[in-house]
């Protein structure tokens, strides 16, 4: 098995660079549909800071994507209260959609960027866009229904019984680990961050 430490370190550095925007809108559309929470709690801010989970923004995603084949991280979670949310649980659905969603909006801006800098800093160029990738990735990954992932707040939103969704928290995680560490998952969810930066390369160029 080969490890690439260099490459596990530049995806942890973008990965604090990408969590921050991604928690930042999680608390954003939360707070603009009226749950105060995570203002309370200081989380509508782009400071990366604010947002780190040592396990999911820096251990985790550093041996995933040291051995291959996937790649797993997250921020510190967003804490809503669904009952302060207009909409109730569909509140909770387009909070949950903000975070992958600005993954799509950071992997244009750093496709740009990296065709902006790719004659005068070519390396800067090469950082942005394996940035562009994973952040594409992130978005895929995020929206799995897997707890503590974001797309795991659709489930409530289509109203499956709350003992079913407690029961697949209980084992989100290691569900989560199995399907891209043991499956075919992650190599596929990394095929299609590859093709969608291609998409995006191309309409830049």
């Amino acid at each position: 098995m080969h490890l690439d430490i260099t490459q596990a370190v530049l995806n942890v550095l973008l990965l604090w660079i990408l969590t921050a925007p991604h928690e930042f809108s999680h608390a954003w559309v939360a707070t603009r549909l009226g749950d105060d929470t995570p203002r309370l709690q200081g989380r509508v801010t782009l400071n990366p800071l604010a947002h780190v989970d040592w396990l999911g923004t820096a251990i985790l995603p550093f041996f995933t994507s040291l051995i291959g084949g996937g790649f797993i991280g997250w921020g510190r979670p967003v804490i809503t209260n669904p009952n302060k949310l207009r909409g109730g649980l569909n509140g909770l659905a387009l909070v949950s959609i903000a975070g992958p969603a600005s993954n799509v909006v950071m992997a244009v801006i750093l496709a740009a960027v990296a065709v902006g800098t790719l004659h005068t800093l070519p390396a800067f160029a090469q950082f942005a866009s394996r940035g562009v990738v994973l952040s594409l990735y992130l978005a895929i990954l995020n929206m799995l229904p897997i707890p503590p992932l974001d797309g795991s707040k659709l489930l409530l939103a289509a109203r499956i019984p709350m003992v079913v969704y407690q029961e697949l928290a209980r084992a989100g995680f290691l569900l989560l680990i199995l399907a891209i560490s043991v499956t075919s998952l992650g190599a596929r969810m990394n095929e299609w961050a590859y093709q969608a930066a291609t998409a995006i390369f191309a309409i830049l160029r």
